[in-house]
């Protein structure tokens, strides 16, 4: 019988999973199937340059994985059975229902945006952490006469991105930033420094240590009662998983990610996988992972690596997951590589400038490149599926 293998999502970390399995694996006992519900992959890394107005290459998922014995499920999620074994999709174009079995589960369902339950987010603000959302900014931001005013509120990396692009894009409108803290207060001096020349560059307002409590029409309200006016609000304070898992008997974090091992795989359910914003996983320093890119690829690796290891029966392989870096667009032609420790703490290292914008455009390319060539580190030959370990699973404490 064949082995089926059933990967939720194909984000960054979807994809590359699905992609280093069949990469590590003989067609031969085995299936694999990536569900999906876009036909053509985000890069989540670039939604705010497609905000802006920006127009992105399309890549196609149909054209990445062909060849490859990835079978292609245009489909939404919208339950797991992880006591069953089963996954339950909508086809993405039409009415159509059905249920998919799988023996091994690789579950990268990701996040979404947070609006805190801050009153009026909902119904006022925009999200640049998907595709629809960063489209309808677009129309948004492109029906602004000039004059028009832009709060983003958020001060992390994706609020520093949103921000100057659009300032640099439309210099005709007013942009705000308004931060909990003050502006890049987890950088190096030369970093801080740098930001700030940017910022005031572009003329971008910043309202430090501003956390906003209140998103109403045409402004925020901040928790000292502070108005700032906003034509358009764009809300980056953080991401939220897909509620999915929570519907389900995994173990999870108080988060609601699905806490795993070292190799990506649950500690309540053996046969499921966990990867990118949907896992909690720990890192150098027992650290938990941050929600990036840069953490979920190489999660990705350990968990198509642990998974084609112990259906082939061969020894299981463990990928060190160290940052290095944190990579800031500041606009087309500035950015901030901010370097840090491997438990990801800022060190006093930093490029900037036009040489940083080329190393973080590098960064991009490398990424969505990865996903459609998932090979770092990976022999050439590719393992027979051998037994049915996967189909019965030994306990997470015997495997790992």
């Amino acid at each position: 019988m064949e082995h089926r293998i059933v990967v939720l999502g194909a984000g960054y970390t979807g994809a590359a999973a699905a992609g280093r399995i069949a990469k590590r694996l003989h067609r031969e006992g085995v299936t694999i199937t990536l569900v999906t519900a876009e036909p053509d992959f985000v890069e989540r890394v670039r939604l705010h340059q497609l905000a802006a107005g920006q127009d992105l290459k399309p890549r196609p998922f149909d054209e990445m994985f062909a060849g490859t014995g990835v079978e292609l499920k245009l489909a939404k999620v919208t339950a797991v059975d992880v006591d069953r074994k089963t996954v339950a999709v909508a086809a993405a174009t039409g009415s159509g229902r059905e249920e998919l079995a799988y023996d091994t589960l690789v579950y990268a369902l990701g996040s979404g945006w947070n609006d805190g339950g801050v009153p009026g987010t909902a119904a006022h603000a925009h999200e640049i952490s998907s595709r629809p959302g960063a489209l309808r900014l677009r129309d948004r931001l492109a029906a602004l006469d000039a004059g028009g005013t832009v709060v983003v509120v958020g001060g992390g990396l994706t609020g520093l991105e949103a921000a100057t692009e659009i300032a640099e894009a439309r210099p005709d409108l007013a942009v705000s930033l308004a931060a909990r803290g003050g502006l890049g207060d987890w950088l190096s001096e030369k970093g801080r420094t740098h930001l700030r020349k940017v910022v005031d560059k572009l003329g971008i307002t910043v309202h430090e240590h501003a956390a906003v409590e209140a998103v109403e029409a045409d402004r925020v309200v901040t928790a000292e009662g502070r108005t700032v006016p906003a034509d358009v609000t764009v809300w980056t304070t953080g991401f939220a998983v897909h509620p999915i898992a929570g519907a389900t008997t995994l173990e999870l974090a108080d988060d609601g990610r699905i806490v795993v091992d070292g190799t990506m795989r649950s500690v309540s359910h053996p046969d499921v996988y966990a990867v990118g914003d949907a896992a909690m996983a720990l890192g150098p320093g027992d650290k938990p992972l941050r929600m990036s890119c840069a953490s979920g690829v190489p999660m990705a690796w350990q968990a198509a690596d642990a998974i084609a290891a112990r259906l082939a029966g061969t020894k299981v392989p463990h990928i060190s997951i160290r940052y290095a870096q944190q990579c800031v667009s500041l606009g087309r032609g500035e950015a901030l590589i901010q370097f840090v420790t491997a438990d990801d703490r800022a060190v006093d290292k930093a490029l900037t400038g036009r040489m940083a914008a080329r190393y973080k455009e590098l960064i991009c390319k490398a990424a969505a490149w990865g996903v459609a060539n998932p090979t770092l580190g990976m022999p050439s030959r590719r393992h027979r599926v051998v037994g049915q370990e996967a189909r019965n699973p030994a306990p997470v404490e015997a495997a790992a």
